[in-house]
């Protein structure tokens, strides 16, 4: 939990678009330092540009979160320059969707090293560094929030890729949340899962590394791309709707944040065939139009 926002500083990962950006933003606006991390550099540059104007005292680094001596060096950067942090947004995230068995070694090195891999080290560059400081300042408060998604507590075919990570994420987070409370009371954490929320995300193979380079999309992968792009471009909450989320959660210490509480009905039934030992439920049970039309694109 943070009450008090003003002199703080906020780290947050994938800040050059999406909630990264809406998050920053709201940090400036606080009164808060920002550090902006991006693996996209003329993004990472505009929104430095933004903040610095708004009079923020700002640092921004082109880091790939999934590379542990990155962000070891990140944040030594942070610490000499800002102390610990109080804020920290392990956010950054890409997508990718298909036939969970189509998927290549370097999709599965791409996701779960972004998505997961991203959350893992910045929980472990920052948590230690911010305990440092709760056991020298009685004041001091932290809260940690890790993206995750939706797609965390629920199991939607032709995204076996990403539910994978997400899932891995909430778990993390939950855990992380369990340890803190056994040895202080001065930082929390929260699990943001949002729907589908207009990001940029759905493009995020514009900033794929070299090192893990696409196959051609299988046709369901295709399709899989098709479904959320309609799917992110029909959605009604936006990035900056969510960002306010993310700070409403931290104020309150709030752990689970949504994006659209009404998607809860989903992972209701999941937890019921669980508890009853029932096999999954259909995940289209609320919508069948999608269900159908995801069949039969597959199996023509």
């Amino acid at each position: 939990m943070i009450k008090n926002f003003k002199g703080k500083t906020a780290v947050l990962t994938g800040a050059g678009s999406g909630f990264g950006l809406e998050c920053a933003r709201l940090a400036a606006l606080r009164g808060m330092n920002v550090v902006l991390l991006d693996i996209q550099q003329d993004a990472l540059e505009s929104a430095q540009a933004e903040l610095e104007s708004m009079g923020v005292r700002t640092l921004a680094r082109k880091v790939d979160v999934s590379k542990s001596t990155e962000m070891e060096s990140l944040a030594r950067d942070v610490r000499e320059e800002f102390g610990a942090p109080h804020f920290v947004f392990n956010n950054a995230g890409v997508g990718a969707g298909g036939l969970i068995w189509e998927n290549s070694i370097q999709d599965w090195e791409w996701v779960l090293g972004v998505n997961l891999w991203g959350v893992i080290n910045g929980v472990r560059c920052f948590t230690p560094m911010m305990l440092e400081a709760a056991k020298t300042d009685a004041e001091y408060e932290g809260h940690i929030v890790n993206t995750a998604s939706m797609a965390g507590l629920l199991t939607p075919p032709n995204m076996g890729i990403y539910n994978v990570s997400k899932h891995a994420v909430v778990s993390l987070t939950e855990t992380l949340y369990q340890d803190l409370r056994l040895v202080t009371d001065q930082i929390s954490a929260s699990v943001l899962c949002p729907y589908f929320v207009p990001t940029g995300i759905s493009k995020s193979e514009r900033n794929r590394s070299s090192d893990l380079p696409p196959a051609e999309p299988t046709p369901s992968q295709r399709i899989s791309q098709a479904m959320t792009d309609k799917a992110v471009g029909s959605g009604k909450v936006s990035a900056a709707d969510v960002a306010q989320k993310v700070f409403d959660g931290i104020a309150t210490d709030l752990f689970y944040i949504f994006s659209h509480p009404k998607a809860l009905g989903n992972v209701a039934s999941r937890m019921e065939a669980i508890l009853s030992i029932q096999n999954p439920p259909d995940p289209f049970a609320e919508r069948p139009e999608i269900g159908k039309e995801l069949r039969a694109a597959l199996r023509s």
